[in-house]
């Protein structure tokens, strides 16, 4: 698939779904609820066959609530689908969805044949990005989910964060936070998607120095259903463990002003930081261990 994006596309992007979907005339509908009175043009949802569409290939949720989806079904057997779902037509006579999925899924568990939709004509390329950042602006995304959706926007177009702060609505700090999830070890991110873990206690495992420390601490922080807080002063822990007497000593007497801006920027960074402050004067020293921590320091610094 290309990953070349056309620049007049990438500007629409922050104005909606509406914006990014020209209003072309679809191929003749092999629907017998399509109401042939309706104009493409006029924009108005046209009944489509539910077995007609396929799932959109470019999804990046990867769960449904079931409770939340038997309860839009409930509603959808009563009221009807209120939103129409968004397609665009395939070569094969086909329809692949753009946006709507729980509605669609939904409305096959409520005995529904048909759901209204609105048929926009757009390529693979627009088609993926737009779901992406459609999902990316919705608030039921679990974080991993998130995260995905981002690495995405910047594997597949290029993107710098930057950017897809733009296109959907966020602040870069957001952007860099999510992404950096994906740097958790594989069975920790499992636990942040099920909701064992929150954002909050990801990001404060964020800033151990390996896989294995992360791993072992988020076993802690579960068992013992450590709080947001007491999972960052426990990582703390593990990055500055007990001094000897005369270090200790010394460490007891950092201006706590100080040790709490300390703490701050290792909370917003994930990497160790330390101040050393004499009289109003000193330095920051922010420790990495790999380059992509790094490169990620320097993008959360200069914005680039």
């Amino acid at each position: 698939m290309s990953t070349t994006v056309d620049h007049t596309k990438r500007r629409a992007l922050g104005k909606g779904l509406e914006s990014l979907l020209p209003r072309v005339a679809p191929p003749a509908l092999p629907v017998q609820e399509a109401a042939p009175e309706a104009a493409p043009e006029s924009g108005k949802p046209r009944e489509i066959a539910v077995e007609l569409i396929d799932k959109n290939p470019f999804q990046t949720r990867s769960h449904f609530d079931e409770q939340q989806l038997a309860e839009l079904a409930a509603s959808i057997a009563a009221t009807g689908v209120v939103q129409p779902v968004l397609l665009r037509p395939l070569p094969n006579g086909r329809f692949q969805l753009i946006a709507g999925e729980r509605r669609w899924l939904a409305s096959q568990k409520a005995g529904k044949t048909s759901v209204p939709a609105i048929l926009r004509q757009v390529s693979d390329e627009q088609a993926m990005e737009m779901t992406i950042v459609e999902n990316l602006q919705r608030a039921d995304l679990n974080p991993i989910e998130q995260a995905r959706a981002y690495e995405r926007l910047s594997r597949d177009f290029k993107m710098t964060q930057e950017q897809m702060a733009q296109r959907t609505g966020k602040d870069r700090a957001s952007v860099s936070n999510f992404l950096r999830l994906l740097r958790l070890p594989g069975e920790t991110q499992e636990q942040v998607e099920k909701g064992v873990l929150s954002f909050g206690h990801a990001r404060a495992l964020l800033a151990l120095d390996s896989p294995e420390m992360v791993l072992k601490a988020a076993k802690k922080v579960t068992a013992l259903s450590m709080s947001v807080r007491q999972t960052e002063s426990y990582v703390q822990g593990l990055l500055n463990p007990e001094k000897k007497a005369g270090q200790q000593k010394e460490a007891e007497a950092i201006d706590p002003n100080v040790k709490e801006a300390q703490e701050r920027l290792q909370r917003s960074l994930g990497l160790k930081v330390r101040i050393e402050d004499k009289n109003g004067r000193g330095r920051v020293v922010i420790e990495y261990a790999r380059l992509e921590d790094f490169d990620a320091l320097m993008e959360a610094i200069t914005g680039e």
